[in-house]
């Protein structure tokens, strides 16, 4: 099977019909993806069949859990080489994304992809999310934030929840069995002004990976305490 036909096939699994541009442009970040790993560290995946199902196609598996269809704005914090952003913002192109990442390099090749696939309304910004969560160009601003990122739920939630407008949703990609760790976080959730709705488990096509999306729903605005500073919601999460 051509890369195309492969491509294809495994968004079909999502209920995803992918048109000649859209194919074009998961085809080219693949390639830009393989050309910078060589030199700085984004994947240990590169295999092109792999990194269609572990990082497309695991990016897009969201919308088997939620509806973005009127989602209008999304932040993808810590989100490294770009998923699930990119591939989101390639799949629904009217949404307006920031990707935000604490590693410079990491930005550089985020700012090649976007501009070799001619990507609109998505910006990159370089730094901590303790940070920007108290931006008020940032904090409060966005119908949905995700985040791949590996991290404790609570300390994610801290990361990512400032980040949401009131009524707006915050869904993480966990993996495996989270079950304690979604119950350890349920204080934290709510102190950050949010409701753990439900745990939605999936099983990436094709593979026997599960995925949980925690579906957070922002019902309260989040108290000016939180973020707080560098470091803090990772040594210290809220219990």
């Amino acid at each position: 099977m051509s890369r195309e036909d492969i491509l294809m096939q495994a968004a079909k699994e999502l209920d995803i019909e992918l048109s000649e541009i859209q194919v074009n442009q998961f085809i080219k970040y693949y390639e830009i993806l393989v050309e910078w790993n060589s030199f700085m560290n984004l994947t240990g995946i590169t295999d092109y069949d792999e990194v269609v199902v572990k990082h497309f196609i695991d990016s897009l598996l969201i919308v088997k859990a939620f509806d973005l269809s009127s989602t209008r704005s999304l932040i993808d914090v810590g989100t490294g080489a770009g998923f699930p952003g990119i591939p989101l913002k390639i799949i629904y192109p009217n949404i307006n994304v920031v990707l935000l990442d604490s590693l410079n390099k990491r930005i550089k090749f985020l700012n090649e992809v976007i501009d070799q696939l001619g990507l609109t309304k998505i910006e990159t910004i370089h730094g901590r999310a303790e940070d920007f969560g108290r931006d008020k160009k940032y904090r409060e601003k966005f119908d949905l934030c995700v985040s791949r990122a590996v991290a404790n739920l609570a300390t994610l939630s801290e990361y990512c929840i400032p980040f949401v407008k009131k009524n707006g949703y915050f869904i993480p990609f966990k993996s495996g069995k989270i079950a304690e760790e979604v119950e350890e976080a349920k204080k934290a959730v709510k102190l950050l002004g949010g409701k753990l709705e439900e745990v939605k488990p999936l099983i990436l096509p094709n593979t026997d990976i599960e995925r949980s999306f925690v579906i957070i729903h922002k019902k309260e605005n989040t108290s000016k305490t939180y973020p707080r500073s560098a470091g803090k919601p990772s040594k210290e999460p809220l219990k």
